[in-house]
């Protein structure tokens, strides 16, 4: 008889349980196979869920703080997920303490380092190596049709672009925050394109500082309508922000999310000058 392992439940992004995204995490899954997993992930419902395995023999890092770890959202397995990278961290951190632990993905490696301060753990991943490329005017329009957005309502200084951190995201500019809240769209049309151009989510984005984003991932492909907080695609804007001379090659963005569907939720993005890769870190908490 094989006895299912735990299934915690941890929201990332937030240090209150009812904000930020929730996220199933399983620090045992050597007993399960894909599809147990796929069951798993339906059954919560959440975006995505975090199954730790034993990490590849060349992965590095400290024993018993490097794993393998494969993300799982209720219709498909994912190459990436930021929010349950950090809520897999807080909640090994809670249990083996502050440090590095090492992450092998389907995407890379993804380092990530754990602190505690006053009861509050906060996770920061470092992404794979990011790239952004362009998208073309029928893709575009595509997207557009499907989210019902007219052209006229994109931020001409936040082009239109694919940017990678892990996963693929398409960045679309919303000129107004009023824009950015009114999100309706056709779902399986929204679904067809992202699944043709490999897409996780679509970041829409609103700018309302030099250094501050309001952002809306829509995820479709995931079976979900909305995420809450989305680190890969935070990951991925900050090399977008940064390829496109939108910010210093040293900067610390700060990404609101989740505030339009009553889960408030906040993102940290570094740039650091000379090095490609992105920082994303949060905090978390246990769901009860």
């Amino acid at each position: 008889m094989t006895t299912q392992p735990a299934v915690l439940r941890y929201t990332a992004f937030s240090t209150d349980p009812e904000g930020g995204n929730p996220a199933g995490v399983v620090l045992d899954a050597a007993g399960l196979d894909e599809s147990a997993m796929l069951a798993i992930a339906a059954d919560l419902g959440y975006s995505e869920s975090a199954f730790l395995t034993a990490p590849p023999a060349d992965l590095g890092g400290v024993s018993g703080r490097a794993f393998t770890i494969r993300y799982f959202s209720p219709k498909a397995e994912v190459p990436f997920c930021g929010h349950a990278t950090v809520a897999t961290a807080v909640a090994l951190g809670e249990r083996i303490g502050s440090g590095d632990l090492a992450f092998a993905t389907r995407a890379g490696t993804v380092p990530v380092s754990v602190t505690e301060d006053a009861g509050v753990t906060r996770a920061t991943l470092t992404t794979v190596e990011p790239y952004v490329e362009g998208v073309s005017d029928a893709d575009l329009a595509e997207a557009l049709a499907a989210l019902d957005w007219p052209a006229a309502d994109l931020d001409t200084a936040l082009p239109p672009r694919i940017a990678f951190a892990g996963a693929r995201h398409l960045v679309l500019g919303a000129a107004t925050r009023e824009r950015l809240a009114d999100l309706a769209y056709d779902f399986p049309r929204l679904e067809a394109l992202m699944h043709r151009l490999d897409l996780i989510t679509v970041q829409l984005v609103w700018r309302e500082s030099a250094t501050v984003f309001h952002v809306r991932d829509p995820f479709p492909v995931g079976g979900v309508v909305e995420d809450p907080a989305t680190g890969a695609a935070a990951g991925a804007f900050g090399a977008y922000a940064r390829e496109l001379g939108l910010v210093p090659d040293a900067s610390v963005l700060t990404l609101h999310q989740g505030a339009d569907m009553g889960r408030p939720s906040l993102l940290t993005v570094e740039l650091r000058a000379g090095d490609a890769r992105v920082r994303v870190s949060g905090t978390g908490a246990r769901i009860v």
